[in-house]
Formats: C-alpha cells, structure tokens, sequence
C-alpha cells in the first residue's frame, strides 16, 4: 500500500456510463422506455458532475464507459474505464491517483458538495466509505490508494458494502462512514430519490417524464 502523500494532489472521481438507450440504467425498463431511462441517467450524470464540480479539490475526473457528450461540464479529465468486471475497473481508477482520493458513482443526484468534501478529509482516518441504501456503496474514499483494496471484492451483490468495508478493515485503515444514501436503480429508487431532492435535474426530468414508477 502506498503511503499517505502530502504533496499529491486530492482526487474526486465520478465512474460513469455514457447514457445511451438500452446502455444505462436497464433496471428502470420497464416501466420506463429505455429512451426514458437514459434521459434520467443523463440527468443525475448532470447533478453529480455539477456538486463534484463544486467541492474544492485538485483534480476532479470522470472516469467513463464510452465517449463526452455535450452534458460535460469544462472543467473535468477523462479517463477511459479499464477492462474487467467493476472491482477491476474501481482499481484501475484508485491505481491511475497518486494522493488523496473520493470516488462516486452516477447514480447519487442527491449528494451535496458538503458531502464530498467531507469524504476527501483525512486528518484521523485512511479511508471514507459511504454506504447505499440496497447494500452496496456510494462512494469509497483512500487516502492512499491501493488498488488491492477493492480488486475481488463481489459487486452488485446485497453484502458489496459489508465486505468491502471489511476489507478495509482487515487492512488496518481507520475507516470513517459517510451518510447512507439511496442509489437510482429501480423504480421505486427513481420516485424517492426525486421527492428527496426536487430541486435537481434529475427530479425536474422525472416529472416531465410522467413520474411512471410513482403510480
């Protein structure tokens, strides 16, 4: 594991598909169309690139699967997602940072930049770990990264987050928790991710889309 760094610079990474139909968000369909699924992954992609945009940090990085649109904001690198299963492709994010480093992923439009900014202090601890409502997590946070913390750990699965934490653990790392939040992957996460934040595009463009999944 590499050491603390003090003179690298802090990395905030968001890992990330590109919301085309019948690419992102396939869980949401039905009831949603896949048109409409990807317009609401377009939208949280949005929310979250603008709150990463605004937590103070040296680099902030989209780490993603296919090409920008015109939804990027100035102000980010682009790294393409490594090869493998998501465990390699987390890996290979934390191996490419040599300081400090928060990842999240897109399916959060509801967090705030005093959260991220939270995950990126790391006075008293070597690692920030938020965990998701259905099991997994949201955002992992090393102040060292080590790519061999997250490499083989089982994704998509109800324990992710239990064994990735215990992982974290088991490497001596004084871990500190964000706050649980929800990740948008059904339905039903769609409808209350969008009533706990309405005031995002997310929120703005399930409405205009007719809410399906809040019937």
């Amino acid at each position: 594991m590499r050491p603390p760094c003090g003179t690298c610079p802090a990395s905030l990474l968001v890992i990330a598909k590109e919301p085309v139909p019948g690419r992102v968000k396939t869980r949401l369909v039905p009831p949603f169309s896949p048109q409409e699924a990807a317009r609401l992954a377009g939208a949280a992609l949005a929310d979250t690139l603008e709150t990463v945009l605004a937590t103070p940090a040296d680099r902030h990085v989209l780490v993603l699967a296919g090409a920008p649109g015109p939804w990027l904001p100035a102000g980010f690198e682009v790294w393409p997602q490594g090869a493998g299963g998501l465990d390699e492709r987390l890996a290979a994010a934390f191996a490419a940072c040599t300081g400090p480093t928060l990842l999240i992923g897109m399916d959060t439009p509801q967090v705030t930049p005093g959260l991220l900014a939270r995950g990126l202090e790391f006075a008293d601890c070597g690692a920030w770990f938020g965990p998701a409502a259905d099991g997994g997590f949201w955002a992992l946070g090393l102040a060292a990264p080590d790519p061999e913390l997250v490499r083989g750990v089982p994704m998509s699965v109800p324990g992710t987050g239990a064994c990735q934490r215990a992982r974290l653990t088991a490497a001596g790392l004084v871990v500190r928790d964000l706050p649980v939040l929800r990740d948008v992957d059904t339905a039903d996460d769609a409808r209350t991710v969008a009533a706990l934040a309405p005031r995002t595009r997310f929120a703005a463009e399930h409405r205009a889309i007719g809410g399906v999944g809040a019937r």
